[in-house]
């Protein structure tokens, strides 16, 4: 089981003249999740979902894509909002509406408490490293994570909400402290190293926290940085609807490709493997780059291409 912890919440998605496309169910994290399940890999949300007419439009996408719900029961709190507005290229930029919200409604006892020891690998970012008490939650999970639990962290950065916060800061350094896998975008490398370049950026980042590196540069590429060598993959060209949700399809679809094949966190020093699982993920996010909003392929789409 991978339990992936984070924010659910709602896209209002809106096109750079402020016309509203379309409302989805989003959150970096639950996007992930249903990548993973989708993929015929069992995997668990834990994160708050709201009792309103949102989060009950979220259980039901869960249910249907055979998502746990970690934490059982649903909050009181109305359901956490993100305005995610597209440039000419399809590219969203993020702003959220999350005091007082769902994805706020997780404290570290009730994740602690809900994290079972059919966990073998555990997924953690976005608001997740910045959102209290959820932000204390996460860490907690990390840190009370056992020798042979595999932990991803994807900062997925907003700077709307991270910058010049000392809870996003405090939690991203005692993740990376543990983590055995970070995935980066070019984004993320300015947001958190700004005075360096990408590749230096991911090259840095390897060093410091000794995890496995995965740089997905756009459209450009995918880099597999290891501490002796970085692997460039390339990045085939699709018909790009819009990129929402492409980083989550591409951390679901290397989980879901790791775990599904019986590996584990001793098995990251064989670069072959980390190459094949990381492919695997640039196929699965070329798909969802190819539909509106965030739409992970389902398995058996991946078979037949």
């Amino acid at each position: 089981m991978i339990y992936v912890i984070g924010e659910a919440l709602i896209d209002i998605i809106v096109d750079a003249k402020g016309t509203v496309l379309a409302s989805v169910v989003g959150g970096a994290p639950l996007n992930t999740a249903r990548t993973i399940a989708r993929l015929e890999v069992p995997a668990t949300f834990l994160g708050g979902i709201s009792t309103d007419a949102f989060g009950n439009r979220m259980m039901r996408l869960l249910a249907e894509d055979g998502v746990h719900y970690a934490l059982g029961t649903q909050v009181s709190e109305p359901t956490t909002l993100a305005i995610a507005e597209l440039d000419q290229h399809g590219a969203a930029t993020y702003r959220f509406v999350m005091d007082n919200t769902s994805a706020a409604a997780v404290t570290p006892a009730a994740a602690l408490a809900a994290v079972g020891p059919d966990c073998r690998a555990v997924h953690v970012g976005t608001l997740g490293l910045v959102l209290q008490p959820l932000a204390d939650a996460t860490k907690a999970v990390v840190e009370a994570s056992p020798a042979d639990r595999l932990v991803m962290i994807d900062p997925n950065c907003r700077p709307s909400v991270m910058k010049s916060s000392q809870t996003f800061t405090q939690t991203l350094d005692a993740v990376l402290a543990r983590a055995d896998i970070v995935k980066v975008s070019g984004d993320d490398l300015s947001f958190m190293m700004p005075n360096l370049q990408a590749q230096s950026a991911a090259r840095e980042l390897q060093r410091e926290s000794g995890a496995l590196v995965l740089f997905t540069d756009g459209a450009n590429c995918v880099q597999v940085v290891t501490a002796s060598e970085t692997v460039v993959l390339e990045v085939p060209k699709v018909d790009v609807v819009d990129t929402v949700g492409a980083g989550d399809a591409f951390s679901g679809g290397f989980l879901a490709h790791w775990l599904g094949r019986g590996l584990g966190r001793g098995d990251l020093s064989d670069l072959a493997a980390v190459v094949e699982a990381a492919t695997f993920g640039i196929k699965v996010a070329g798909i969802t780059c190819q539909r509106a909003g965030a739409d992970p392929p389902l398995a058996h789409e991946l078979r037949s291409r």
